[in-house]
């Protein structure tokens, strides 16, 4: 409830604000003071600071593509150029882990090796099937919460 009047206040002092700015555009410049006597007749602006940063801006960077990053993480070497090892180097690794026997070649078994340790883990009576409370310890763990804010 606290966040609703909150939410209300803002805005509110941001409708007050908009209002307050549009309604403060000075119309007559006759009563301004004038400019102080040192910068009379110099051409020196009262605000240098203001003036300065008119006309100096900094460089803009120029963003990459998607395509150029994506180009860029595949270039290992960084030579401008993908080749194919480039492409499988990380796929081997995942591909060996799988490849348990080491003949270059995954068969069904290898493939679902985590599935078939977690259902042999989960069989507590050896019975080679899962009852329903056997099948319950195979469930992941709940995904973590994010702690909220108490205000």
């Amino acid at each position: 409830m606290g966040r609703f009047f909150a939410g209300v206040a803002a805005c509110f002092l941001m409708v007050t604000g908009a209002f307050l700015l549009w309604q403060g555009h000075a119309a007559d410049t006759s009563g301004l003071p004038a400019v102080p006597a040192k910068f009379a007749g110099t051409g020196i602006s009262p605000t240098p600071l203001l003036a300065v940063s008119d006309t100096i801006r900094p460089p803009e960077a120029t963003p990459k593509s998607r395509e150029e990053k994506r180009f860029s993480r595949a270039d290992r070497n960084k030579d401008g150029r993908i080749e194919i090892e480039e492409l499988l180097q990380p796929r081997r690794k995942a591909f060996a882990k799988l490849d348990t026997n080491g003949d270059g070649k995954l068969n069904f078994e290898e493939w679902a090796t985590k599935t078939l340790t977690k259902v042999k883990d989960a069989d507590a009576d050896g019975s080679g099937w899962l009852s329903p409370a056997e099948y319950a310890s195979t469930a992941p763990p709940p995904p973590k919460r994010r702690a909220t804010c108490s205000c």
